[in-house]
């Protein structure tokens, strides 16, 4: 039995990173001051190319290399993590897109870190299943040559890394003339694009997060991510979850990693119930990683939304034995990266798709089984 849980590999792979994160993770959850220079320390680490195959711009590996890519993050800054979720999971979005331009012509930007890719798909993955109707609508307006374009209308009131110096959003859109909805990647500098000012989030405030609103924007297919969203949302939401998943993984690991740093006394009390978070993340870990890569949760998402609830209440045990081993010394400002963890713990289960979300998901399923004759 594992009872020591450790850190992983960026402190190894990546020390001036690492280094800069340990440095600034309260800074990047409590104020925008270095929101600018979040995706670029990423990239200038090369953690934007990991998982890209190398024809591409990548160093190669698997999704579920990236996936351990942002759990390693997490467990030195949640909020980089978080803009590391959205840069990377766009980035899948053009690597799982059928349009190879536009592939071309915004992956270079992207893994430098030029770029900011934001995933604003929260919408879309619960319009994916039936939580909430899309929010962005299109209207025809062929070109004079006759080629496709839309008028873009409507906004999202939540999306992350929406980087001032440049981002290109995901976005999916309904079409006022019928057909399947489409899903755009959207400029930062197209006509009718605002970005309102960043939220006032009680955590997280320096990951561009803000809300985005389109009026008469000009869309082509050369801005097209896929003409078909709810068949390519279900290929693409393993990625989409299991990327937000290593958030977790790595917040876990870290706070059971700060179990340790407490009294002998506090340390012993704990032990056991430490062993058995680490042998639950483990596994849960294996899991995690094996469907995504292997593609079983395609077929099977209720699998991954288990997961994903499972791995939301170990963040939140986990976080609660730190409290219970850190004591007074974790109430007091600048000990210790505590109170910090439990906000970014408070925030996992709300995180698109919400828990409550994931929840009413599974009992409509099961309810539908039943109904079917094919639950007992």
């Amino acid at each position: 039995m594992n009872t020591q849980p450790s850190l992983h590999g960026l402190t190894a792979r990546a020390p001036a990173l690492a280094d800069w994160l340990d440095a600034n993770a309260e800074t990047l959850d409590t104020d925008a001051t270095l929101s600018a220079d979040v995706v670029p320390q990423l990239a200038g680490a090369g953690l934007l190319r990991i998982g890209v195959p190398v024809e591409l711009g990548g160093t190669g590996g698997t999704i579920g290399d990236a996936i351990d890519n942002v759990a390693e993050v997490a467990g030195h800054s949640f909020a980089a993590a978080f803009v590391l979720w959205g840069q990377r999971t766009f980035i899948e979005y053009l690597l799982q897109s059928p349009n190879r331009a536009l592939r071309d012509r915004l992956l270079p930007a992207l893994l430098c870190g030029e770029l900011a890719g934001a995933t604003g798909l929260s919408n879309a993955m619960k319009f994916l299943s039936a939580i909430e109707p899309l929010q962005i609508r299109a209207a025809d307006t062929p070109r004079s040559n006759g080629a496709p374009a839309w008028r873009i209308n409507g906004g999202l009131p939540w999306i992350t890394n929406l980087r001032k110096q440049g981002f290109v959003a995901a976005a999916a859109v309904d079409h006022e003339a019928g057909g399947p909805p489409s899903i755009f990647a959207i400029a930062h500098n197209a006509p009718g694009v605002t970005r309102s000012d960043d939220l006032d989030l009680i955590g997280l405030r320096g990951t561009n997060t803000a809300a985005l609103q389109m009026a008469d924007t000009l869309l082509t297919d050369d801005d097209r991510i896929t003409d078909d969203a709810p068949a390519w949302l279900v290929r693409v939401r393993p990625a989409f979850l299991g990327l937000q998943c290593g958030m977790s993984l790595g917040l876990a690991r870290r706070s059971l990693a700060a179990t340790h740093e407490g009294g002998p006394g506090a340390r012993a009390a704990v032990v056991d119930d430490v062993a058995a978070l680490t042998d639950q993340l483990d596994t849960l870990t294996t899991r995690l990683k094996t469907g995504v890569t292997q593609g079983d949760f395609v077929d099977t998402p209720a699998s991954l939304f288990k997961l994903r609830i499972a791995l939301a209440e170990l963040v939140h045990d986990a976080a609660t034995l730190e409290v219970q081993t850190g004591g007074g010394r974790g109430y007091l400002r600048g000990l210790s990266g505590l109170a910090r963890r439990q906000r970014e713990a408070a925030f996992v289960p709300i995180v698109t798709p919400s828990l409550v979300q994931l929840k009413n998901q599974l009992a409509a399923q099961r309810a539908q089984h039943i109904k079917l004759g094919t639950v007992s």
